[in-house]
Parts: structure tokens; sequence; C-alpha cells
């Protein structure tokens, strides 16, 4: 008798159906959501009937629309028990929907579901940020995605930090109060104010700037929106960020080294390609006159861990002439294929130079030159290299804000061997190849910055040693005869004669197109790039990075 009332109240409570679909209407609070779903009545019946099987098979139009739908509903409401149930991590999500219930102070949430997208449910939020009498408007963007659980196959929510809000990672928070860390202004070199509006690319530079120089230059905090980052996003070395002011604090001054006309133009170049990314510096100093990134909400440019491909060829060819192992003059194999550790490697369409010298293996980018030698390294060669003399590999870079330092680790057979193309476990962005390019330009390793170290008195990296006279002169030659014959020939046309560049295409598993990459120097001024997926360096990167250096120094 019990359970027949409980069925009949379940159903007795059931919304209206309106022409073969059910409309929800949820209200109260300042807040409302709509949705329409059908199907709803039949998986009621099954459950009250104490039915139970594993779902199996794609997920329909409306289990997603159920699903997603259950979850922002309760959200909205404020039922965090039953929004967290809703996903497939009920304690990670709960903790975290607390926090932005209690922690981010906003009131008057509301949720709009836009179509689906397959299992993917965009949405947009429209809340209040309320904090000791000050309030501000928040709008932004999110979206979920539905799945089957494993055990009995039933569609929840897969549970991310960013579906709360897309700047989120595991173990951030969502904060409203007085912010610890003052804001600041920065500065170019010419004492112009820099700002996010001016230059897209400069918005995570300038959240890196305000936790570093916050506290020290002068300024005093105010209230805030903001994303607290936790131990995964710190260790990516990503940066607290503000995402509503609701007072302003009085902001401290901190110059950068960043050049106003290569930035400018820097971000004009990379909004050309999707996904490109590209810094400019000067090899004399250091200096970092210029970062941009086509997408602005990570910084590839700095903080980027991508195989930059044939690129790092100018690493390895510094390591071959060091150990007396080539040189440009010399014949130098270059077939279609060679096998090392047990894996084949190929050149681009299996091209082969037949009694070729190593410079025209350097300047063609043929992968089997360098290949063909990893019998004659020892394991740790190339990490050596990469740190004793251009200053990588070792994370003590301090340029002002977060940075990736490039990653060349010991490797063995096999990953060795493709280490030595730039591929295998090698990692670098556009701030490490600019910096390689910028050392064979002046001869020794400059770590880069972009806020002078007179400003905080910190220490500067350094390399253990420096290129020999022989090897860097060659190392120059290859760059040079690349530029002007090699691959990078048709982008860097009318620069010389003092000039080199290098160029990389790095392959990607699942990605059709591998990312090209150039690096290249002219005078005293270096720059790199990458297109992601976006194929040969010389074709995508290679006309970024030239059209900067075209601008001289």
């Amino acid at each position: 008798m019990g359970k027949r009332r409980r069925v009949a109240e379940r159903r007795k409570n059931r919304p209206a159906v309106l022409g073969g679909m059910i409309a929800v209407v949820v209200g109260g609070a300042g807040f409302g959501v709509y949705a329409l779903y059908d199907g709803g009545a039949a998986a009621d019946e099954g459950s009250a009937a104490g039915h139970k099987s594993v779902k199996t098979g794609p997920l329909t139009a409306t289990e997603v629309r159920t699903a997603s739908s259950r979850f922002l509903t309760a959200w909205q409401h404020g039922k965090v028990t039953e929004a967290a149930a809703a996903t497939d991590e009920p304690s990670a999500a709960g903790k975290l929907l607390t926090g932005y219930a209690k922690g981010a102070h906003l009131k008057d949430v509301a949720f709009t579901p836009q179509p689906a997208k397959g299992a993917k449910v965009p949405f947009s939020v429209k809340a209040t940020v309320a904090y000791k009498g000050l309030s501000k408007p928040l709008t932004y963007t999110s979206s979920l995605t539905v799945v089957r659980r494993a055990s009995d196959g039933e569609p929840l929510v897969d549970w991310r930090p960013a579906v709360v809000h897309p700047d989120l990672r595991d173990g951030d928070r969502l904060v409203t109060g007085e912010s610890g860390t003052p804001p600041v202004k920065a500065l170019d070199r010419d004492g112009g104010g820099i700002t996010a509006a001016k230059y897209p690319s400069l918005g995570t530079v300038l959240d890196g700037l305000r936790e570093k120089y916050g506290k020290q230059a002068g300024g005093t905090a105010g209230v805030e929106l903001r994303v607290v980052r936790g131990k995964e996003a710190k260790a990516a070395k990503l940066s607290d960020k503000t995402l509503v002011e609701l007072s302003k604090g009085t902001p401290g001054t901190v110059k950068t080294t960043l050049s106003p006309s290569f930035q400018a133009a820097a971000e004009q170049q990379v909004a050309k390609r999707a996904r490109a990314s590209v810094v400019v510096m000067r090899p004399s100093t250091g200096e970092i006159l210029a970062v941009a990134n086509s997408g602005h909400g990570f910084n590839t440019a700095f903080q980027g861990s991508l195989a930059p491909g044939s690129t790092m060829k100018v690493i390895t060819s510094s390591l071959l002439i060091d150990k007396g192992l080539t040189s440009v003059d010399k014949q130098h194999p270059c077939p279609k294929t060679v096998t090392y550790g047990g894996w084949k490697f190929h050149n681009d369409d299996d091209f082969e130079i037949k009694g070729g010298t190593f410079k025209a293996s350097f300047a063609r980018s043929c992968n089997t030159a360098f290949i063909s030698q990893a019998k004659k390294l020892d394991d740790d060669d190339l990490t050596k290299q990469a740190q004793q003399v251009f200053g990588l590999s070792m994370n003590n870079w301090a340029i002002g804000v977060p940075t990736f330092d490039g990653s060349v680790p010991v490797q063995s057979a096999a990953q060795m061997a493709a280490s030595l193309i730039g591929q295998g476990g090698v990692r670098m962005n556009p701030l490490n190849m600019a910096s390689v390019a910028s050392t064979v330009q002046s001869g020794t390793f400059h770590q880069p910055y972009l806020v002078a170290p007179s400003v905080d008195h910190r220490t500067l990296a350094t390399a253990s040693r420096t290129m020999s006279a022989k090897t860097l002169s060659q190392l120059r030659e290859l760059m040079r005869y690349t530029a002007a014959y090699g691959t990078a020939a048709e982008a860097m046309s009318g620069l010389g004669p003092d000039y080199g560049a290098k160029t990389g295409s790095a392959e990607v598993d699942g990605q059709k197109k591998p990312n090209g990459w150039f690096t290249a120097y002219r005078g005293d001024l270096a720059a790199a790039g990458v297109v992601q997926a976006g194929g040969h360096g010389g074709d995508t990167a290679g006309p970024i990075v030239a059209s900067l250096l075209k601008r001289g120094s």
C-alpha cells in the first residue's frame, strides 16, 4: 500500500504533458530555467516499477536534455547535493558547487541552456556578485557533457571544474573578497600603459605580473571575484585570475621590456591564423619585445609544451659539430630511411640526398642525417647540450612571469634518436626557440626576461659553457644557408645577409596536420613561432616570424 501511494504521489507531481512533450518551469529566488524534454514519463514508469538494467549505446537527445536539466535545475535552486548527485563525481562536484554558492558571493543566478551538440550542452550564466554593499553583474558561458555511468549506464554530467566556470581546474576556487594582491599598472619599454583591451594576448601576462609584483609595486588591494589557483594550476604555472572587480585597488607600477610597435604587430600577425603563437626578443640582452597568441586563454608562447620538430636540429647540430661527428661541408648521409632502436625513421616524402654535405641536409631538414648519428651518442648528450650551452630544461628561468623553460629529458634507444629531430620527449615553446636563435646570433645564452632583474634583484639563469668559435661559426653558416637557400628561404626572402633560420614540422598523434615551427634571427632581433595543426613551418609560422624581423631593431 505504501509503495502504491509513493508511485501515485510521484505521478501526481509530474509536469503536464503538452503535445507529446513535458514542460518544466522552475522559478523562485530570483532565477528561472525553462526546459523542454520528452520521454520523461516512460523513464519514470520504469523506475517506479523497479525494473533496472544497464543502459548501453549512444546517448539519446532525450537523455542528454534530461540529465543536463536535472543538474542545472538543482544547481540553480542551490540544491548542491542533488546537483552533485547528477554528476559522475558527486564528492568533487559537491565541494566545488558549495564553494560556488558560499565563497563566490553570487545571487540571482540564472542558467540558460543552449541547443545540445551531441552530448555537449552549452549554457550561459547570469548572476550578481554581491559583497559588503558592493555588487556587479557577472555573465559568462560554459558547457557540460553528458556520459553514461559505467555501472548502470545512467546518463550523468561528466564532472569537470570547467563546468562551473571555464577558467577552473581541479583544486581551483571562485572567491569574492578583498584581494590579497594589489593590482599593477604595466608599462611598455616607452612608458605607455599595457592593457588586455589594447593587447588581447597579454591578459595572462598581466595576471602573472600582478601575482609576482603586486605586493612590492606599492599598490593597495581592491575587492573582486577571482579564480584562486589550486595545486594542479600552480604546477602548470597558472596565475590567479580576476573575473569581476567590485572596487578598484590602487595599482602599483611595473615596467616591462615590451615594445609597443612590436607587440601591436605581433598581435596582428597571429590573428591571421588559428592557434598561432610568437615571441620576439633581443639577443644581445635577452629583453622580450613581444609575445602574442591567437588564442587568448592560455599563453602557449611562454607556457606551451610542444614537440619542436626540426627546429631542435639547431641544438642537435651544435652537439654533432662539438663532438667532431660532422662539419658544414663534410659529406653526410641522408638516406630515405634509417632504422634505430627498432623504429624506422623517414624523411618527408622519403626524399634522399646522394653525396650531399651536412649543410645540404640541415637546409633541407633531412631527418635521417641526424638519426644516423644516434649510435655515436650517449643517452644524456643532447640533454647536456641543451642545458649547458642553451640554458634550457633546468626550470630556472626568471623572466618576471611564469614560463615553461623547455624539456630535453635523458632518453634511450628510439626515443633518444627521435629527440634529435625534436620529437620523442622533447618539449618547447616559442619563447624557448626564440632563445635558441638568440644564442646562435649572440654567441652566448642570455636568459630572456620581461621585467628587468634590477626591479626585484632576482638572479637570471646562465649557461655553464659557450660554444667554441668553430662550432658557432658553422652553426651560423647552417642557419644562414637555410634562410637563403633552404626550407626557410621563401619566408626570409630579402632579409639577408645578417640572418639565419630553421623550419620545423612536428607530428602530433591524432592530428591530421603537423605543428608548424619557425625560428630565426636578423641583426639584433630573434623570433620564433608555432602554428598548431598548421602544416609545414616555412609556410605557416615562417611568414609570422619573418614579418616581425622585417621591422628591424
